[in-house]
């Protein structure tokens, strides 16, 4: 009972869009509608506002980082063991992406990943923020930073504790980010993702 708990309230935190909310509150037009009409924080940045794009990525990033760290600090004492973390950790990004207060309508989960993965260590958020960060800067692709961040995260948790149920969580979250870059990927197939400081055309969609 304690994990279905633990995991349906780290679902309800995932499911506050940031990109909506932010948006809103800074009288912008819903991310929902324009752009590549994802709420998240690329597509906020498209409204020209880069204070509301910042504290949207910042947003979105907090909420996995805080569900896990909920659950690692405050967890045990409820009886919550290692499959409780990796559920709540899976919740939470499960709720950005279908999130329950938005139609389930949600994000890519690129940011609310990198909080998930700095929640259940530091070492391997910033392992996997260096990947996305060197792809970005070698290509000019957020999408693909994203989906090669999202291939190595799970095998950076391997190498730092080895095989284990958060394992298992870490590599579900990334299969489905990398299913929720699909078009993406066509896009970089085909020669149409816009690049990170590009002009945008009308017939190209930029990443995430």
């Amino acid at each position: 009972m304690t994990l279905l708990i633990a995991a349906v309230a780290a679902y309800l935190i995932g499911s506050i869009s940031f990109a909506v909310v932010i948006s809103k509150l800074f009288g912008l037009a819903d991310p929902r509608t324009y752009g590549s009409k994802n709420p998240g924080a690329t597509n906020v940045l498209r409204s020209g506002n880069k204070a509301a794009a910042v504290l949207t990525l910042l947003g979105d990033c907090a909420k996995g980082w805080l569900a896990v760290w909920l659950a690692l600090k405050f967890g045990p004492s409820y009886g919550l063991d290692e499959n409780g973390v990796a559920a709540v950790a899976l919740a939470v990004f499960v709720g950005h992406l279908w999130p329950v207060f938005f139609k389930f309508v949600g994000g890519k989960g690129v940011a609310t990943a990198l909080g998930v993965l700095l929640g259940l260590d530091i070492w391997l958020g910033l392992a996997t923020l260096a990947t996305w960060l060197i792809i970005a800067y070698a290509f000019r692709y957020s999408s693909l930073a994203a989906l090669v961040a999202s291939v190595f995260a799970p095998f950076y948790y391997g190498l730092l504790f080895g095989a284990d149920v958060k394992l298992l969580a870490v590599l579900i979250m990334s299969a489905l980010l990398v299913f929720r870059h699909r078009q993406n990927i066509g896009n970089l197939l085909a020669g149409k993702e816009g690049r990170i400081g590009g002009k945008k055309t009308a017939n190209k969609t930029t990443g995430t």
